[in-house]
């Protein structure tokens, strides 16, 4: 049997994944979680051998969750299942040790089938979403550009950011400027959205 940990902060998408992995005679769904913060802690206790772990779930999130899984027991073997088909999240989702990342509109079928491969050992990527990756390439954001462009998109201001990470504000007005131009948006705002849209924030 193969054992399956699923991490979906929706119930009853949560729900129907493991209603359509127990249909299969050799798939158990051993644990279900709501939160990235649950993941390790379902996982040390259930020992699955693969976990599907959503991207955007409250407190951790999935990529974040998918590292610390992989570093807490790393023969359980990962696949990202999501919404949210962004070729940075692709590239962030292998990089936290994920084996496997699909979208959430894949026909059944082939998510039983991204189980059974990545419990063999192969790696299972959605094949429009790895072409769009290579298309559009990995995130040009440096780490503190990607900090400071997450921390402006609540829409503080630069002063807001530069007390909120401990920056001037003319460090600030720079790290912005550069993702600005880096994203080829026109403001912040736009900035923020072109990198969330394609993955990098």
């Amino acid at each position: 049997m193969i054992r399956v940990l699923l991490a979906d902060d929706q119930a009853m998408v949560r729900g129907a994944l493991a209603t359509v992995l127990g249909l299969e005679p050799d798939i158990e769904v051993v644990g279900q979680v709501g939160s990235g913060d649950e993941v390790v802690a379902a996982a040390k206790e259930t020992t699955p051998d693969v976990a599907l772990l959503d991207v955007q779930m409250p407190g951790t999130d999935g990529l974040t969750a998918a590292a610390e899984l992989h570093a807490a027991l790393p023969s359980c073997r990962i696949i990202v299942c999501t919404t949210f088909g962004r070729p940075g999240y692709l590239a962030r989702a292998m990089a936290a040790g994920a084996a496997g990342f699909v979208v959430k509109d894949s026909p059944p079928e082939q998510l039983v089938d991204a189980v059974r491969r990545v419990h063999n050992g192969l790696r299972v990527v959605d094949p429009a979403l790895a072409a769009e990756s290579l298309a559009t390439g990995a995130s040009p954001l440096t780490p503190r550009e990607h900090e400071v462009l997450r921390a402006a998109s609540d829409g503080g201001t630069v002063s807001d950011v530069a007390r909120r990470l401990h920056l001037s504000e003319g460090t600030v007005r720079n790290h912005l400027s550069a993702a600005i131009g880096k994203t080829g948006a026109r403001t912040r705002a736009e900035a923020v959205r072109l990198a969330e849209e394609r993955g990098w924030l």
